[in-house]
């Protein structure tokens, strides 16, 4: 990275998204759908938990995947805190493992690790 070059694109960047100053959208509007169809942004980088919904709101949206070189992905782990409820903490991370809660992450474009190959 060249000194200073994060600075130069920080200040060309519109923050879209994620930033304390980002506009916000209309309730019940994906984020992503209604910047692209106000024109503000011709295409976003981000997850497939992001472009998904998207896409359904924006007919004409594309996914592309990035080449694997180019792919970034993030690992989630579950943890129970100590100082948690015990009963309503285990019996959330359970549903979480258990096969409806991970339809319901896989419906969401998340990985569903303990889910058989043929169920995702």
């Amino acid at each position: 990275m060249v000194p200073g070059s994060r600075a130069v694109l920080e200040a060309k960047a519109l923050m879209l998204t994620g930033g304390p100053q980002s506009p916000a959208p209309p309730d019940g509007r994906n984020v992503y759908a209604w910047h692209l169809a106000a024109g503000r942004a011709d295409l976003f980088l981000g997850y497939c938990t992001t472009g998904k919904p998207a896409s359904a709101e924006l007919p004409g949206v594309s996914l592309v995947d990035l080449p694997p070189a180019l792919a970034t992905g993030a690992e989630y782990g579950l943890t129970v805190l100590k100082t948690a409820e015990p009963a309503m903490a285990a019996t959330f991370a359970l549903y979480i493992l258990s096969p409806e809660g991970q339809a319901i992450l896989a419906r969401h474009g998340f990985a569903a690790p303990t889910m058989p190959d043929g169920q995702r």
